[in-house]
């Protein structure tokens, strides 16, 4: 609830006029006491709240990426209550960059949560509406075993480190920083702890021969069998060997395929969803879902019912 409060002031020249001024302050719905009304620019906010909200890894750096775009859309507009036409502005500024709905519900997503924040703490005082955008369900690309095969010689050829890492990331389906922030204890009877998780929720796998070899190395100084590279190291070597082996113009040929492609043979495999969601970590099984298609022995049988004999 908005308020004026007004203040009169005696002016001691000759004329003695009163003066009136004005303080601009609200009540929030959660608290009942007044608050003067500041301004802040997205980027204030975000410097205020980033570490309280996000936890430190790949994710919060993307966040970090998203609201600072977003701060420069509005220019720096500074604001006390978010509107609906800035949140539009938005909206259809990222349109125009050619941003997928995909990608704006994960921009959007990260700033309704900053502005929820600022809106509890008495920041701002009035919030828009959040419409998830439609997304549609794009086609996920894995590699056949002839492709991993001759990409996966040429990253061994340049780099040894990486082919492990390589095995290690399309037997296991992990995230590429999930098998990079691994330390020794996390491998323990042929299974493997993902601790530092995308959710926030730690997952145990079996390995495979495999990818349990992938880990053999000497301890040494390593915190973990694949602390000694960086992701923008593995990238490198990886793009490298994609356009060596004639795949540099697929642009969905990147280190998440390896992922992809261990969903996809678990659920070619006859691996029911559910077991796969579990071993991807996926918060939802919508998430997994857009694997089932690729389950079609599960309708072979249908083929008999409907066979003209």
């Amino acid at each position: 609830m908005m308020e004026l409060n007004r203040d009169i002031y005696i002016d001691n020249s000759e004329s003695f006029a009163p003066v009136i001024g004005y303080n601009l302050s609200f009540t929030s719905s959660n608290t009942k006491t007044h608050r003067i009304v500041n301004q802040y620019t997205v980027t204030e906010l975000s410097e205020r709240y980033l570490n309280i909200l996000w936890d430190d890894g790949s994710h919060k750096y993307n966040v970090r990426l998203f609201l600072g775009e977003i701060n420069e859309i509005l220019k720096g507009e500074r604001f006390s209550g978010f509107s609906q036409e800035m949140l539009d502005r938005i909206i259809g500024s990222l349109r125009e960059r050619n941003n997928s709905n995909a990608t704006i519900n994960r921009k959007m997503a990260a700033l309704s949560k900053l502005l929820r924040k600022a809106y509890k703490m008495g920041d701002i005082f009035s919030l828009p509406e959040f419409i998830r955008q439609k997304e549609r369900a794009g086609l996920i690309r894995f590699l056949e075993l002839e492709e991993e095969a001759r990409l996966f010689a040429a990253i061994k050829k340049r780099c040894e480190n990486s082919y492990r890492l390589a095995v290690f990331l399309v037997d296991s389906g992990c995230r590429l920083g999930e098998a990079i922030g691994l330390t020794w204890n996390d491998l323990q009877d042929h299974r493997v702890t993902f601790w530092l998780t995308k959710s926030n929720r730690s997952r145990t796998v079996p390995l495979t021969k495999r990818a349990r070899k992938a880990c053999k190395i000497p301890v040494e100084r390593h915190k973990g069998p694949f602390s000694m590279l960086t992701q923008v190291e593995f990238r490198a070597v990886w793009n490298d060997a994609k356009y060596e082996v004639g795949l540099g113009t697929d642009t969905q040929v990147v280190p998440h395929i390896l992922r992809h492609t261990c969903a996809s043979r678990l659920v070619r495999g006859g691996i029911d969803i559910r077991r796969v969601q579990m071993w991807l970590g996926h918060q939802t099984l919508q998430m997994t879902m857009r694997y089932a298609h690729l389950a079609t022995n599960d309708l072979d049988s249908c083929v008999k019912v409907l066979e003209i004999r």
